[in-house]
């Protein structure tokens, strides 16, 4: 049986918050809300407890969890002391949507959290919720988004019990999340002379509410990389959202993009049209200024591309509203992969598989 809580965001029953932490304390499995998606969380110390949320998501094994802290003094806990350029980091991101990748301290995670690295992703979430539950807990908390694997993330307590229920403990349910889109993932490598004029290399491992220009003008001087869109590791990830297609809802999705929007539009229709005369249900992911363009089975206006904040926020909720109406067939449109636009292009085409078409 899965409990739930429903408390204000801003100013959680404190009652509730102690239930929760002792959940987690006697190694259970609670959802909570962030300001990113909501977390799947677990004494990230506990390997039994970290099992469970392997078992409720039906994540593989390789894929390493992230882990949440309240207060930055339990880096020392957790990591071997961070770079000069990373703590710089922090002070400009944390609390937020930042995670770091840094050296795990050996024989303190449960090794389910780590993947078999020798890394852990660390971050502090910027919500109250998220930060008295783990400061009540009293412990480093491993929390993945709170959905069944591959599935669309949650961004509001409903995603969680649509997935979730009579899988996990307990769900906080604390309203809609902010961002919509997961933490940006990155990775610090100090350089010797030769490379990079001996300033050290920020990779960014998975783009999200962080933009790559925000993490340039917190560390002047440091370049910063970008993962390719297309790169898949043969190996074990480094970062969850690296190595499995993700976030997709149940229908076949596949991307349309193009430099004319009227010829996007235009390619959308005749491969909707096409779907619907072979018996599929179809579905069309656009953004307002476009949606009275398209007709479909189900038409999902998905912010607007002048506000791309927007398109972020309300991604995983468009996306489950085509599983709600039954749809087997979605064409999307793209974005510019500017800002969080390069957030919202990573999410989009692993939903689709990689899935992509030219107008």
């Amino acid at each position: 049986m899965t409990t739930y809580w429903k408390v204000t965001a801003g100013n959680p029953d404190p009652a509730i918050i102690a239930e929760a932490a002792v959940v987690l304390q006697q190694g259970g499995v609670v959802a909570f809300p962030t300001e990113t998606v909501y977390g799947l969380g677990a004494d990230a110390r506990q390997t039994e407890a970290v099992q469970q949320i392997f078992t409720a998501k039906g994540r593989p094994s390789d894929n390493p969890l992230i882990v949440h802290i309240a207060n930055r003094s339990q880096l020392e806990e957790l990591t071997l002391p961070p770079d000069e350029a990373v703590s710089r980091l922090l002070d400009a991101f944390w609390p937020g949507p930042l995670t770091v990748v840094l050296p795990a301290r050996p024989g303190v995670l449960s090794p389910l959290v780590t993947a078999g690295l020798s890394t852990v992703g660390l971050r502090m979430p910027d919500h109250p919720v998220a930060l008295q539950l783990i400061a009540a807990a009293g412990c480093p908390v491993a929390a993945p988004s709170a959905n069944r694997s591959g599935r669309p993330s949650p961004t509001h307590a409903e995603h969680v019990l649509e997935d979730l229920t009579g899988r996990i403990d307990a769900i906080v349910d604390g309203g809609s999340t902010g961002v919509g889109l997961e933490s940006t993932v990155v990775e610090y490598a100090a350089a010797g002379p030769e490379e990079a004029g001996g300033r050290g290399v920020l990779h960014i491992l998975r783009p999200g509410g962080i933009t790559a220009a925000q993490l340039r003008e917190a560390l002047p001087g440091v370049e910063v990389r970008e993962s390719s869109a297309h790169a898949e590791p043969a190996a074990a990830p480094r970062s969850p959202g690296m190595k499995y297609t993700h976030y997709a809802p149940r229908g076949v999705m596949t991307l349309v993009q193009g430099d004319a929007p009227e010829r996007v539009l235009a390619r959308i229709q005749r491969e909707l049209d096409a779907a619907r005369a072979r018996g599929e249900r179809t579905g069309a992911l656009t953004f307002r200024e476009h949606a009275d363009a398209l007709r479909a089975d189900r038409v999902v206006a998905c912010g607007s591309l002048g506000d791309l904040e927007s398109v972020a926020q309300g991604l995983y909720a468009a996306l489950r509203e085509f599983d709600e109406a039954g749809i087997s067939f979605i064409l999307a449109e793209t974005c510019p992969e500017e800002g969080i636009g390069a957030a919202i292009m990573n999410r989009l085409r692993k939903a689709a598989g990689d899935r992509v078409i030219e107008a």
